[in-house]
């Protein structure tokens, strides 16, 4: 990792295209601006995170739609 220090006002290059900006620091707070292509994907940690969470928990292995349907109905009640 990287670790650049920064003040208000000052920018950092990622690339030829994708600019950061300090635009304010308040307390433990920052405040950045970010100018990319449109085609640059820019998202926070935590969303990017949850979004991962997302994908690998909507991913069902081959068959196990299968599995849950039997199991389903071997919970209902035999005539």
């Amino acid at each position: 990792m990287l670790v650049i220090r920064r003040r208000s006002g000052e920018t950092l290059w990622i690339g030829d295209h994708v600019e950061v900006e300090i635009l304010e620091i308040e307390g433990s707070q920052v405040k950045i601006g970010i100018r990319a292509p449109r085609e640059v994907v820019v998202m926070r940690g935590e969303i990017h995170l949850t979004a991962e969470e997302n994908r690998s928990a909507s991913s069902m292995r081959e068959g196990a739609m299968g599995d849950l349907l039997r199991g389903i109905r071997d919970l209902r009640p035999k005539p």
